[in-house]
């Protein structure tokens, strides 16, 4: 494997993270939350409730999704509370604004996902996938302290 190509490579996918990143905030600006905010929402949305369960899909920490939730909290778009059958567990779940904000969300997400990958046959689109789905596997091996 050469090194210069591996580095350009991780140089290009940090990039494109951070530009669709970019894209995202600027189109959801106007729904008045950010990417990462929207993503939570959304996860939100399709069932995923406990804060533990959202900060993972996020790829967060436990504090960075509590943020998250303080902010989406305070613009109303979403409340917590205990679960009734453990008081220690939180519970998330939209308000009538967060369901009304949602559908607006996920077509964000399309359009800036088809605008990044504009020109790319489907074919293009899926060897990017089938490789990134790989490379993520192999960092998640390198990771798993049961490996051995």
């Amino acid at each position: 494997m050469e090194h210069a190509s591996v580095m350009r490579t991780a140089s290009l996918l940090h990039e494109s993270a951070r530009q669709l990143s970019k894209s995202l905030d600027r189109r959801l600006a106007t729904r008045g939350v950010t990417a990462q905010q929207a993503a939570l929402l959304v996860a939100l949305a399709n069932g995923e409730t406990s804060p533990k369960q959202l900060a993972a899909t996020l790829g967060t920490d436990t504090a960075g999704a509590t943020r998250l939730i303080d902010r989406l909290e305070s613009k109303a778009l979403l409340r917590r509370h205990r679960a009734a059958e453990d008081r220690r567990a939180v519970v998330l779940e939209l308000t009538a604004a967060g369901r009304q904000l949602v559908p607006a969300l996920v077509p964000a997400f399309a359009a800036v996902s088809a605008e990044f990958f504009d020109g790319l046959t489907e074919a293009d689109i899926r060897g990017v996938g089938d490789a990134l789905a790989h490379a993520l596997a192999n960092v998640a091996a390198a990771h798993d302290p049961s490996a051995g």
